[in-house]
């Protein structure tokens, strides 16, 4: 008989728990969690329950609600089969860092779409979103991100807009694209949509 995963989105993720190599984009305040045991799966059985992260303050309220969920069994070995909006590094089969809760907090008053450039500055940099401190990480990528725009040339029009004061018929003449080219060389970095300063 073969078992068949409740209302689960991935299914395969406790084989494969690195399925990805580049750090998704996650709304952290919708993060949340399938919590079953491994006695009851190693039993055949996949029972449990999803829990929603935004519910708890803390790892320690996470797991209290995951001691509830399992009263039945006597210090139960929780599986997390499956998760939708945890980022890579802050969760596997058998934990949650407590640097997720951290981080979700921190990320509170970004926007989606800066969040979204989040993301991608921290995959960008390699942060270690485990062990480096939230508050930090998020205060750097404010010092760095500069927004949303089409490609380099796109921004390179806006820096030329806002600080320099150009008689309209010189930008006709002016070379956006050379002048991108020598931001992004030192100054900027684009990836994905999004410009951050180098730092």
């Amino acid at each position: 008989m073969k078992l068949q995963l409740p209302h689960l989105s991935n299914p395969h993720k406790i084989k494969n728990l690195k399925n990805y190599s580049n750090m998704e984009a996650k709304v952290l305040s919708e993060a949340k969690i399938y919590v079953g045991t491994y006695v009851k799966y190693n039993n055949g059985s996949l029972s449990g329950a999803w829990l929603d992260l935004s519910d708890y303050s803390d790892k320690e309220e996470f797991y209290e609600a995951c001691r509830e969920l399992h009263k039945d069994e006597e210090d139960a070995e929780y599986m997390f089969q499956d998760w939708e909006n945890v980022p890579e590094g802050l969760i596997d089969e058998s934990w949650i860092s407590e640097n997720f809760f951290a981080l979700r907090d921190a990320v509170e008053d970004l926007s989606d779409t800066e969040q979204e450039a989040f993301f991608v500055w921290c995959n960008y940099k390699s942060h270690d979103l485990g062990e480096e401190d939230a508050d930090d990480l998020v205060r750097d990528f404010r010092d760095e991100y500069q927004g949303e725009y089409d490609d380099e040339e796109d921004f390179a029009y806006e820096i030329i807009e806002e600080c320099y004061d150009l008689p309209e018929f010189a930008k006709t003449y002016f070379d956006y694209k050379q002048f991108a080219r020598d931001l992004f060389m030192c100054d900027y970095w684009f990836d994905d949509g999004f410009v951050f300063r180098a730092a």
